[in-house]
């Protein structure tokens, strides 16, 4: 699995998965799982890199003192909101508002995405951010105006 950065914006993220064979009903139900599990580990500020206090203990964990004072006083890291996955041919894209959760979020993914293209479903690209020249989307004001006419 490559895995290709483009412009990033972490409020107005476009992720792009393009499978090496057109998915199925099924390996897109699976997808679309390990993304919601990610963004709701996402939105209960699983991914904050000030409060990494057993990963900065090293390899003996044995009898960690945990400190939830100190990640209590850490800032909040949360994901603010998901989109609707959409799926063209052997591509499949989905926005995120990634909120003030820390890069390590994008790493747990990428990890977990390529564990998975190796067991269920071989995924040929991961392209995080930007455009898609053939499956353009639209600017953030087209898809608030959209919401919002959804919601009238």
């Amino acid at each position: 699995m490559n895995v290709i950065f483009r412009e990033i914006d972490p409020f107005d993220l476009w992720i792009w998965v393009e499978f090496v064979d057109p998915p199925t009903t099924i390996e897109q139900q699976y997808l679309e799982e390990v993304f919601n599990s990610w963004f709701f580990l996402g939105k209960l500020g699983g991914f904050n890199a000030e409060n990494l206090q057993v990963q900065e203990t090293g390899l003996d964990l044995s009898y960690l003192e945990y400190n939830p004072l100190q990640a209590d006083s850490s800032l909040m890291a949360v994901m603010h909101n998901m989109g609707e996955f959409e799926y063209n041919g052997r591509w499949a894209r989905c926005w995120f508002d990634l909120g003030t959760s820390d890069a390590l979020a994008l790493d747990i993914l990428i990890n977990a995405l390529s564990q998975f293209s190796e067991d269920y479903v071989a995924i040929a690209n991961l392209v995080i951010g930007g455009d898609h020249p053939e499956w353009p989307i639209a600017s953030s004001e087209q898809r608030e105006a959209i919401q919002q006419s959804a919601w009238n």
